[in-house]
């Protein structure tokens, strides 16, 4: 794992705690957390099963925690897992200028396109995060693939 600065570790294991409250939940172990410096601004978790709501990812629900904002041009979203493309689309819309992501081994997610648009990225590379999300699809392969639209 790349070295995390204190503040990063902290809120990335926040993210971390969100996913394994979301898997508590029976739903897909995605947390994030929104932060303005050391200041913690939201946190949320991949909510689809639970609240039976297609666009409920850990991000989403994260930035509809946080409410109305004027700006996000210092904030950094930490998220448990890689963004898929609508959650890649919404740090893109809000302008949040900094994304550290526990792992992308499990999926690859959009880093790339974040990159493209001038987002600084940081892929952790967290094995926490890593164990979570490989127990999780290992458990529950129908249910992943429906949450990242595979399959039928």
């Amino acid at each position: 794992m790349p070295a995390l600065g204190p503040t990063d570790a902290r809120f990335l294991r926040l993210a971390y705690e969100e996913a394994r409250t979301g898997y508590a939940e029976g739903g897909c172990p995605i947390g994030s957390a929104l932060a303005e410096g050391e200041r913690l601004i939201a946190r949320g978790h991949n909510r689809r099963v639970q609240q039976g709501d297609p666009i409920a990812h850990g991000e989403m629900d994260c930035l509809r925690n946080a409410g109305r904002r004027t700006s996000y041009r210092r904030m950094t979203l930490y998220t448990s897992l890689s963004p898929c493309m609508m959650c890649t689309g919404a740090i893109i819309q809000f302008g949040i200028p900094r994304v550290v992501i526990g792992e992308d081994r499990n999926f690859a997610g959009n880093p790339d396109v974040l990159r493209a648009r001038g987002i600084e990225v940081i892929i952790a590379d967290d094995r926490d995060c890593i164990a979570l999300m490989a127990q999780f699809i290992a458990e529950n392969p129908k249910l992943w693939n429906e949450d990242i639209m595979e399959g039928d």
